[in-house]
């Protein structure tokens, strides 16, 4: 499978009361697919997988992929601490006809790099589907390192990897040393590096609220090849990381923005809070300061 372009993890939608609003699914999607994102990643960190119950995670996969029908790809995240649970929801993937599912090291667990591997060994044997991995020690605690990917690397499944540590070194090492894995920023700072590192996507949980912006920046790069306006693009696209990893209130500004853009998302669930009307009038600003930017250059190159 090509892990190509833009690939959303897709929030998903609460009242507010906090149950999920299974209603509020289909007009976030239609935005995304009508906006022009390649992929949607369920389940994912964004989509606060965490904080759902088992019955919750799979009515909302199974009502998701229904919706998508194939439009674009839809990868389903298999995030759990037990290797057990995760390989119970790649099963579960599978039986709803998901196009790929995403791999994590299990939280909080520590585990070595032989017994990381061994846990998304057992995954794709369940399976058996396209595997992008998800690494990101910062959240997870451990690192999918060299000994892990060659482990890994034995099954032709394990075909993309969405890199989170934030560590260019580990952006040349993966770009040098293992070009049969597709490169995907995941770590929106460095997206125009990856690009000029020959990443193929980069999934991007800002594009709940601004695929345009983001769609924008990857076929500069991917698909012009013009990194003169990439970089400008970027450059537009700068206030707006900084605001979204600064504090802690990463998930809390995703919402904010999509309710920003009409979308009933509703407010994270706890322990994460909304957003205080300082930090939302920031957020605010800054998106559309650079919204405005971003469609100057578009216009500026049509």
């Amino acid at each position: 499978m090509k892990f190509e372009g833009i690939y959303t993890p897709v929030l998903t939608p609460y009242d507010d009361n906090h149950a999920i609003n299974f209603d509020a699914i289909e007009p976030m999607i239609e935005d995304l697919i009508n906006s022009g994102v390649h992929g949607i990643v369920v389940a994912g960190t964004t989509g606060e997988y965490y904080a759902q119950d088992t019955k919750e995670r799979l009515q909302v996969m199974k009502i998701s992929k229904d919706i998508i029908n194939n439009r674009v790809p839809c990868i389903v995240g298999t995030g759990a601490i037990r290797t057990e649970e995760s390989v119970f929801f790649a099963e579960e993937a599978a039986k709803i006809g998901a196009d790929g599912i995403l791999i994590a090291t299990p939280p909080y667990a520590l585990p070595t790099e032989r017994e990381n591997a061994l846990h998304a060994l057992a995954i794709d044997r369940a399976a058996d589907l396209p595997i992008m991995l998800y690494n990101y020690p910062g959240r997870m605690g451990s690192m999918m390192g060299e000994e892990y990917l060659d482990r890994v690397g034995r099954s032709s499944n394990f075909c993309a990897i969405k890199e989170s540590s934030g560590d260019i070194n580990r952006l040349h090492l993966l770009a040098r040393d293992y070009p049969h894995i597709q490169l995907c920023c995941g770590m929106d700072d460095q997206a125009l590096e990856f690009f000029a590192w020959g990443a193929s996507g980069w999934v991007c949980a800002g594009s709940n609220f601004a695929p345009e912006a983001h769609v924008a920046l990857y076929e500069a790069c991917r698909v012009e090849g013009d990194f003169d306006k990439g970089r400008r693009i970027m450059s537009a696209m700068m206030p707006l990381m900084r605001v979204l990893e600064q504090g802690g209130k990463f998930i809390q500004c995703i919402k904010h923005g999509s309710i920003m853009r009409g979308l009933p998302v509703g407010p994270p669930r706890k322990p994460l809070q909304k957003l205080n009307k300082d930090d939302k009038r920031q957020l605010e600003q800054v998106i559309r300061v650079m919204n405005q930017t971003v469609n100057q250059i578009k216009q500026e190159g049509s």
